[in-house]
């Protein structure tokens, strides 16, 4: 393994965990092992992001478009939520861990909700790693949500909007945008990710499903990265 302290790091990575479900069937498991699996896999590359001096950190755990499976699987995944997430947030904050949850919150039941701003409050004056679940995330519904927050502001005025200060009304205002992107499970699209904050980030591919992401593989997707020659269209 190649020291660290010699790869170009990147501020801000985002992970699409993918393949939970691919991975239970081929174990000839049910999929809802498979997401229960997955969940245990974050907190080591939460830590393994920590050694690295790694700032921002963003999870995509459950999509706008999440909504539309099985009322079973759905139901799953939020006492999911409910059990684990809770217990995570303790031993992040243990840890100075700032939490984060992105995304249309109020599509989740009011318990969560509330579970969900207890957690931020929390944790936010930690400052080791900044760490994003995305739960009912999507690219498209943050852009549109972020152009109805700026016009209850300056709607009826003429202020101009710039790129500048629509960034504000993102979820991820105040963040830098991702350097890295990495999605498990052999796909190789963004699905909508971020699309405001990718506009300059490098792209790493696994075959490898979530549920046997390590922070081995996470060191493979930062050394892949620290090998890149970043432009930003210079």
């Amino acid at each position: 393994m190649e020291d660290s302290a010699k790869l170009h790091i990147p501020k801000h990575v985002a992970i699409i965990m993918d393949g939970n479900r691919r991975w239970a069937k081929e174990k000839g498991l049910p999929s809802f092992e498979g997401h229960r699996i997955g969940e245990e896999k974050i907190e080591p590359i939460v830590d393994k992001a920590i050694e690295l001096g790694i700032k921002n950190l963003t999870f995509w755990a459950f999509s706008t478009e999440n909504w539309n499976r099985t009322k079973k699987e759905v139901s799953f995944l939020m006492n999911l939520y409910r059990r684990q997430l809770n217990k995570k947030v303790d031993n992040f904050h243990k840890k100075n861990v700032k939490v984060n949850v992105i995304g249309n919150i109020t599509m989740f039941p009011e318990d969560i909700q509330r579970k969900t701003a207890k957690w931020m409050e929390k944790t936010k004056d930690n400052t080791r790693i900044t760490v994003n679940i995305a739960l009912s995330y999507g690219g498209r519904d943050e852009i549109i949500r972020a152009i109805e927050k700026w016009q209850i502001k300056f709607g009826k005025s003429k202020s101009k909007l710039t790129k500048e200060e629509f960034e504000k009304y993102l979820d991820t205002a105040g963040q830098p945008d991702p350097d890295l992107l990495i999605r498990t499970g052999g796909e190789k699209r963004l699905s909508g990710f971020l699309l405001w904050q990718m506009e300059y980030a490098e792209f790493y591919f696994t075959d490898a499903y979530w549920p046997v992401f390590t922070p081995e593989e996470f060191m493979k997707a930062i050394i892949d990265y620290s090998g890149r020659m970043r432009r930003f269209g210079k």
